[in-house]
């Protein structure tokens, strides 16, 4: 009953290229029972045990296939759903341990550690339109706006527990297609033991976490997703694994998933353990699991956690904590190497995926294609945008004046990398305050720099990412173990600011100079850049149609501004599409544009912004305030 390892191409294994390793390895159903393939080449025995044998390792006995260190066995009479777990020895009369199945599809709720067997093709997936338009949907030249989701604390039951998966797909799908965002990024939904860790010590690479339904339920929401348009984006952590017991660390009595190396081993930061990226099993694991996701989940792109932890073998550590290359240098080039090759299959086996590298250090060529000397990630979130941008509207107003490099200096850098402009969770955790709170003065002054702050980030280039709560001004840090303040709503200010979130997604999306030229520096030029009139910025967005070219017009000071000129741009009619201080979204009213093509002149609010758009006939989409 060894057909299902027969068929494993054992020359790509030993090569770690074997991204299908999921196809052989863990617990396969069959007619007549459960074929069961573990990876645990220095054991000196390994047994499968689960209620079919009383967990009695001396019963099924695994045969261990040399060459590839992968042990295999078939049991009769397995079914569905069954628990299980490997027992491991590293000698005759070595004491046996347990460990879950690295490969396994299916895992116990916490605190249990129990493997199941799952069969995932059985569900009949109903997106062909989608994975069948997708590569255009995320094609560079269109908008990509994501609702970055905890699950387990966007929204709960009264009695506090969690909404399952398919509850998820008929709450949060309606809500996120209302707020007009086009992708959904979940933060880890792999399975997890610790609940505060939010999933990123991964305990389960190929399991969706059980305290929210079956795989099955997931895959349920990633259809209705695509059934309304929506792309789903997971949190991937290929950069380290937790050490508990049953899991992947030293999980065949030797460091095998991990590096022998202790100065390479341990990710001192976080607890945890290192991948050691060039054993060819580790190679395999790693890249079948992305595939996996792929191609039995339908993910539709992969934002990979914590990439500069694994570019650099000192980071996190102090001097005479770390092994250097071979050349001497702090570069962890195993791990290069594994980054480029998930680049290369992920984006040559499914056409379309996207891949996003939150790296906070300046590394050249994160999103330059890997066969022109890149790392080949389709985009780089922009963290010098968000500490430049955070740190900006920390100020109070008058120091703003003293400060317009925080605005005018990530421009310098645009066109280096395609970058997504993030306003992530972990802005809002730590004692960092809510969005809302980060900026100085009344309540009032502070919704009123909430509304500013997004509105800037939809007008500058980039793709956008907002946290959940931050759409409707959350006045609380964010914390995993509640869900989001919804009695918020109750309040007009934090309605405004959900309204202007959507239509800020809307401009965004029928807008081309918001999208269109993000890559080029065709489609941006400064107008305005905060020193003549201190506080003061103003942009144009350029489209292909010269005519559909956009001005933004922003005052990030407390005063008001008067009969602000528009000068430069005699012989065109604007008018206003967009006012961040509108009664609509909170505001004052304040602000506005008037004159004709020859005398043109704009008032603006204190803290407050403008759209502006040529005249002309509007379209159906044009219906914004």
């Amino acid at each position: 009953m060894d057909a299902i390892y027969a068929e494993m191409d054992k020359e790509d294994w030993q090569a770690g290229q074997l991204d299908t390793a999921y196809r052989f390895l863990g617990a396969h159903l069959m007619d007549a029972g459960t074929h069961f393939a573990v990876w645990a080449p220095a054991a000196y025995s390994v047994s499968v045990v689960g209620p079919f044998n009383d967990w009695d390792g001396r019963d099924h006995r695994m045969k261990k296939h040399e060459g590839t260190g992968i042990w295999t066995v078939f049991v009769p009479k397995v079914d569905e759903r069954t628990l299980y777990k490997y027992e491991l020895k590293t000698a005759k009369d070595a004491t046996p341990f347990l460990k879950t199945d690295p490969y396994a599809r299916a895992m116990e709720l916490r605190p249990k550690t129990a493997s199941l067997v799952y069969d995932l093709d059985r569900y009949s997936w109903s997106d062909e339109q989608w994975m069948a338009e997708r590569d255009k949907r995320q094609s560079f030249r269109n908008p990509i706006s994501i609702y970055e989701v905890h699950l387990p604390s966007w929204k709960r039951k009264e009695d506090n527990e969690y909404l399952t998966y398919r509850e998820l797909a008929n709450e949060l799908i309606p809500y996120v297609k209302e707020m007009a965002f086009t992708h959904i990024e979940l933060m880890p939904i792999t399975e997890y033991p610790h609940d505060p860790s939010w999933g990123y010590q991964v305990m389960g690479y190929f399991t969706p976490t059980s305290r929210l339904g079956t795989p099955k339920d997931f895959m349920y929401f990633i259809d209705q997703c695509h059934k309304h348009g929506i792309g789903v984006i997971m949190d991937w952590v290929p950069g380290h694994f937790p050490k508990d017991e049953h899991g992947l660390q030293m999980f065949d009595g030797t460091p095998l998933y991990e590096y022998a190396d202790p100065k390479k081993r341990e990710q001192k930061e976080w607890g945890t353990n290192i991948f050691d990226y060039g054993k060819p099993g580790v190679q395999n694991f790693l890249l079948s699991n992305a595939r996996f996701w792929c191609e039995k989940f339908h993910i539709d792109g992969f934002r990979v956690d914590a990439v500069a932890s694994m570019l650099y073998l000192d980071y996190s550590k102090n001097a005479g904590e770390w092994s250097p290359n071979k050349h001497g240098g702090n570069e962890h080039l195993e791990a290069i190497q594994f980054l480029k090759d998930f680049n290369t299959i992920i984006h040559r086996e499914f056409p379309g995926i996207l891949t996003f590298a939150e790296e906070s250090t300046s590394w050249p060529g994160m999103t330059t294609p890997v066969h022109h000397g890149g790392i080949g990630f389709d985009y780089k979130w922009n963290m010098g945008w968000m500490n430049d941008t955070l740190a900006y509207f920390k100020k109070g107003a008058r120091e703003r004046a003293e400060a317009p490099n925080k605005i005018t200096f990530p421009m310098m850098y645009n066109y280096s990398e395609n970058f997504v402009l993030p306003l992530s969770h972990d802005e809002v955790v730590h004692l960092k305050k809510p969005l809302v709170r980060k900026g100085t003065g009344s309540e009032s002054q502070q919704f009123a720099n909430l509304r500013l702050l997004f509105t800037y980030m939809y007008g500058h280039p980039g793709k956008k990412l907002l946290f959940m709560g931050g759409e409707f001004a959350e006045t609380s840090e964010w914390s995993e173990d509640r869900e989001l303040h919804w009695s918020l709503m109750d309040q007009e200010r934090h309605q405004g600011i959900q309204q202007l979130v959507k239509q800020l997604n809307v401009l965004y999306r029928y807008e081309p100079a918001m999208h269109q030229f993000d890559r080029s520096a065709d489609g941006f030029e400064w107008i305005e850049l905060g020193e003549k009139t201190p506080s003061v910025f103003a942009f144009l967005r350029k489209a292909e149609d010269p005519s559909d070219h956009l001005l933004f017009v922003f005052n990030f000071s407390d005063r008001k501004i008067a009969d602000y000129s528009l000068g430069p741009f005699l012989g065109v009619q604007y008018r206003t599409i967009f006012n961040s201080d509108s009664h609509f979204y909170g505001g004052e009213n304040g602000g506005g544009h008037y004159g004709n093509m020859e005398e043109q002149y704009i008032w603006l609010s204190s803290f407050s912004a403008l759209i502006l758009k040529p005249e002309r006939k509007m379209s159906g989409n044009e219906n914004y305030l």
